[in-house]
């Protein structure tokens, strides 16, 4: 979308609204041209005459005519979204910010580490990894969630289950009679994978005490600093770097991420709050 004006909308149509938990939606959204971005980019949603919030897309980047973004009811913006049937039309920003690297996961094993809603971003890089699968040794996606019920994209889960490049492993912290996966938060979930450390990366999503948890779990487990990359999509707001809310040290995580290496941010104070 070179060229465009990055603080003016495009129109597009809300085609579907899915229910993916009780706290959890999706909305299809079909732009009035093409939208490009790249994953991990993130894009903003305009709802007029109530504002506008940030989202990372969860659908692929591959597909330029839909796109999809997955919303947790957390404030204004994102309740007045949840209370949309379809039909509606929004104004959609973007794309913005600094997405995968994705040319760092070639040839490699790739770990995938998710939490909640964090899914939601990977879903994006996992469908371009599936669309690429001869370019990667594997793919080792775990996923954890609060419950049963708030376990999301489960048709995903079971298409992502049936290629042999794709191993998918689950946690909920509370189980119920209906569960028959793992037990306790995500990190328990990097016991029990078979990853050939020397030549994986790893990704991680989720809330700032997953991430924490998660990123000296895989330290202590013998991956680098260079070798883990966060999407740090905190306090983010205008996404052009102007308003200051989701400054990280020196960067800003709208627009020289959401998406860092480990390295880069590790010694910058507050990261995980």
């Amino acid at each position: 979308m070179k060229g465009d004006n990055i603080y003016e909308p495009i129109k597009a149509k809300v085609l579907e609204v899915i229910d993916e938990s009780p706290t959890i939606k999706s909305f299809v959204l079909e732009p009035e041209r093409q939208f490009y971005f790249k994953t991990g980019q993130f894009i903003e949603v305009a709802l007029d005459g109530i504002g506008e919030a940030p989202f990372t897309p969860s659908s692929s980047p591959l597909v330029t005519n839909q796109l999809e973004v997955t919303v947790m009811k957390t404030g204004y913006v994102t309740e007045k979204m949840h209370q949309m049937k379809g039909g509606e039309t929004v104004g959609i920003r973007g794309p913005f910010g600094r997405g995968y690297p994705l040319e760092k996961l070639y040839d490699k094993e790739v770990l995938v580490l998710g939490g909640g809603c964090g899914f939601a971003p990977l879903r994006s890089l996992l469908y371009n990894l599936e669309a690429e699968q001869e370019k990667v040794q594997k793919v080792t996606f775990c996923y954890g969630s609060k419950n049963p019920q708030e376990c999301i994209y489960e048709p995903y889960i079971n298409e992502l289950r049936q290629y042999k490049k794709f191993e998918v492993m689950r946690t909920v912290d509370e189980a119920d009679e209906t569960w028959t996966e793992e037990v306790g938060v995500a990190t328990v979930l990097l016991d029990k994978i078979d990853v050939n450390i020397d030549n994986s990366v790893a990704v991680v999503v989720g809330p700032p005490i997953m991430m924490k948890f998660s990123v000296q779990k895989l330290l202590e487990m013998g991956y680098t600093d260079q070798k883990i990359y966060l999407s740090m999509e905190k306090n983010m707001s205008c996404a052009v770097g102007k308003c200051g809310h989701c400054m990280m040290g020196e960067y800003f995580v709208c627009k020289d991420g959401p998406v860092f290496r480990y390295d880069e941010i590790k010694d910058k104070p507050d990261i995980w709050k």
